[in-house]
């Protein structure tokens, strides 16, 4: 049994269909640690969640959780993890005690346990006030707090988390992200997907980048933010002023040649060590008589990440890698990763 790592998977593979989903997918996470998994809509994210939570088998390759197989030893694996989808699948028609109740009685916890458990964790997501009403009432925010506060009610030693902060508020977005980072100090293994970068910035310890199904980078932050390049200078030109002139006055300064939005009147400028060449870059618009309307220095995000590896610019949440079931009247359901069209 692996005893080091939470989350293994080797050669993950799943074809819907025509479509393949994932193709060969290599990823491990240390106990402890969060992994951001990253990639544009479709790229196979909820399909490896889904895999790895044993709601779908994979058609090659094998995982494992804590050491046990995820499709011979499915459920031990349950017992084991805790998941929240995109969409929070709560009750509607209960309150947000008996939703926590039930699960907890779902869990094998007894009625006081159960009842116990609902109560601490009401308290962990803030929703101590409105326990009593039913679910229905709960704005999106809220009701995306309850599926989560769910997912904890068995105290799950793996927690995957497809998602986590669509519909949240700044605040309570803010709030999860503190709520995750004390999950993962006291042990727990968090797989997390995301389209938002800054989240995945401030929580993840390890980054994968998916593609149409395989994985194309892995990395920290910091070592990914390396791979887009060294700092950007942008310049934005005044009104009536040709940033084609900016550009060609910048020529040779950067290590790489300016790049023009003539819609914005902006130069970005690929630099090294952007301060070193601010003075040069001083003498040069005093040479020309040119102006900037204004200038700033900056280093590379996980936005520029994500477009260098996949050519895309990071997205809302809203798009599935499948289908999900269909309703009585032949239309799709939301999956996690979005609404089916």
């Amino acid at each position: 049994m692996d005893t080091e790592r939470a989350i293994v998977a080797e050669g993950l593979s799943k074809r819907f269909g025509p479509v393949q989903a994932l193709a060969g997918v290599d990823l491990a996470v240390p106990r402890g640690a969060v992994l951001g998994l990253l990639g544009p809509n479709g790229a196979g994210k909820t399909t490896l969640v889904r895999i790895l939570a044993t709601l779908l088998p994979p058609d090659a390759g094998r995982a494992q959780i804590c050491g046990l197989d995820v499709v011979c030893q499915a459920g031990a694996v349950r017992r084991l993890i805790g998941l929240s989808g995109q969409y929070a699948a709560v009750d509607a028609f209960l309150t947000g005690r008996e939703n926590l109740k039930m699960i907890g009685r779902l869990s094998g916890l007894g009625r006081a346990a159960a009842r116990r458990r609902a109560d601490e964790l009401l308290e962990l997501v803030d929703l101590t006030e409105a326990a009593g009403r039913i679910a229905r009432t709960y704005s999106s925010g809220m009701r995306r707090r309850l599926d989560f506060a769910a997912s904890l009610v068995a105290r799950p030693a793996v927690l995957f988390l497809d998602e986590p902060t669509t519909g949240l508020d700044p605040r309570g977005r803010l709030g999860l992200w503190r709520l995750l980072g004390e999950l993962a100090a006291q042990g727990v293994s968090l797989l997390l997907t995301t389209q938002y970068m800054e989240e995945a910035d401030q929580l993840a310890d390890q980054l994968v980048v998916l593609d149409q199904g395989r994985v194309i980078a892995t990395g920290t932050a910091t070592t990914l933010k390396a791979r887009a390049g060294g700092d950007r200078l942008e310049l934005h030109t005044p009104p009536g002023q040709d940033p084609a002139l900016l550009a060609a006055a910048l020529a040779g300064l950067g290590s790489g040649a300016p790049v023009i939005d003539a819609d914005v009147g902006r130069v970005v400028l690929p630099v090294r060590d952007g301060p070193a060449i601010l003075p040069e870059l001083a003498a040069r618009l005093a040479a020309t008589g040119l102006r900037v309307a204004d200038l700033a220095l900056r280093r590379p995000t996980l936005d520029d990440v994500f477009l260098a590896l996949t050519g895309q610019q990071p997205t809302s949440p809203g798009h599935a890698d499948q289908p999900g079931p269909p309703r009585r009247d032949g239309s799709r359901t939301p999956t996690a990763e979005g609404r089916a069209p």
